[in-house]
């Protein structure tokens, strides 16, 4: 049976003579002009390596600023390009980076320049952009979640895709950026800990203002030359122009799943890392609209997975208590606990600590944490592994396994079901 991603294998780094074998195979599937393209990776810390970012909102900017900061700290990067949407949004970054704007995915991804491809769109559009980056020969960072609720089938072939090519391509989970989460992983792997058995992760703040809170750039903005909407609905159903789905997309179920993959993906992938686990065996999911209705996506979301492992992971959630707050590593949330039959790894005042089981004759440990989380060193990882080959903090094969998790949690949860992994198929059942 063909292997699936989920089999974890490292990165594959595409050498010169590799590129020069396959460059005219390759060429012949990608779907825009690559007359020019720098395809593979970077051969040498000395070449420069465009970059440019499609979607301009806020999390787009955060993007940018990012990308300028590696470059003022001695990466050799340069952000080349720019696109959106939304001409106003667009022409306002492509101003203030000094960049090439395009209103065109497909436009930016033809442009030689453009080494590495940055996602920052709604959730629906992830997936397939960054299916057109890499088949056009780009190295990609794609915001999470890497595909919507709805759209299994479309990670599967992404994943598919990037084990095939080789491509980098860096998820962006960026917390997986903390070092607390490597050292944690390899404290399991050293067996201190004992068999793992069980995992509490979660994501709990006060407010919905990343959804309702979504600023409307403009009340009375239409569809036309300046407003793609036909761009922006992709492959969800389509309905008549409305401002408010246009900018506070993450309000509305076609291009947002709420919590469970809006924000489980910050706390799921060091723990689905950290353990190693591969497809879940089954997911039950519960929530609702709690306290905020002035939205489609539930406020509220609690997930149990289950592992073929013999491990169960829990993934709790509201957006109406924030307790314990700030606890999780640098953003509002629920530091996991990871436990084994020997005792718990968590995090507790700053530090990695291992609480030992009743019955255990190991002793309780703390552990210093090199380093934390920073959007700026999740990219400087992504161009490391362009240059040098280090691993990717959130590779694909890693987000494959979350992703099918979270997407089971969705779609039992609106069907009322259990939701199970075929596993010789590779498909969800529900």
């Amino acid at each position: 049976m063909k292997r699936q991603p989920e089999d974890r294998e490292q990165t594959r780094f595409i050498t010169r003579r590799e590129f020069v074998r396959d460059a005219g195979i390759a060429a012949a599937a990608v779907g825009v002009a690559t007359s020019g393209v720098r395809r593979g990776f970077a051969q040498s810390p000395n070449e420069r390596i465009g970059i440019g970012i499609i979607g301009c909102g806020g999390r787009g900017g955060n993007h940018m600023d990012a990308v300028d900061k590696i470059k003022a700290e001695g990466a050799n990067v340069e952000l080349v390009a720019v696109c959106d949407a939304y001409r106003p949004r667009l022409d306002k970054r492509a101003e203030q980076y000094k960049a090439k704007p395009y209103m065109d995915h497909q436009e930016l991804l033809a442009d030689p320049n453009v080494d590495v491809v940055g996602i920052a769109t709604p959730d629906h559009q992830h997936g397939y952009q960054a299916l057109d980056a890499i088949r056009a020969g780009k190295n990609v960072y794609c915001e999470k979640p890497v595909t919507h609720w709805r759209q299994f089938d479309l990670t599967k072939e992404l994943a598919e895709e990037v084990k095939k090519t080789g491509r980098a391509v860096q998820v962006g989970a960026q917390g997986m950026s903390d070092s607390a989460w490597r050292q944690i992983k390899k404290l399991v792997r050293e067996g201190l800990i004992g068999q793992p058995i069980h995992a509490e992760c979660g994501y709990f703040r006060v407010g919905d203002w990343g959804e309702r809170g979504m600023s409307i750039d403009d009340p009375n903005a239409q569809p036309g030359p300046d407003l793609n909407w036909e761009a922006f609905l992709g492959d969800s159903p389509k309905r008549p122009f409305d401002v408010s789905r246009f900018f506070r997309w993450r309000m509305y179920e076609d291009y947002s799943g709420g919590p469970a993959t809006d924000l489980f993906p910050h706390s799921l992938t060091p723990v689905i890392d950290i353990l190693g686990v591969g497809m879940p065996s089954r997911v039950v999911a519960t929530g609702g609209k709690f306290r905020y209705e002035e939205r489609e996506v539930p406020d509220t979301c609690n997930m149990l997975i289950d592992y073929p492992e013999k491990i169960t992971v829990a993934v709790l959630g509201t957006q109406g208590n924030d307790y314990p707050g700030t606890g999780g590593r640098g953003a509002p949330g629920r530091i996991p606990l990871i436990r084994g039959w020997d005792g718990t790894l968590t995090i507790k005042e700053g530090k990695i600590v291992f609480i030992p089981a009743h019955g255990t004759d190991k002793k309780e440990q703390s552990f210093d944490i090199e380093n934390g989380e920073s959007t700026e060193r999740h990219w400087q990882n992504l161009v490391d592994c362009i240059t040098k080959g280090d691993e990717l903090y959130s590779p694909m094969d890693l987000a494959f396994r979350v992703q099918t998790a979270l997407q089971m949690g969705v779609l039992g949860f609106r069907e009322g079901k259990v939701a199970k992994f075929d596993r010789e198929k590779q498909k969800i059942v529900l």
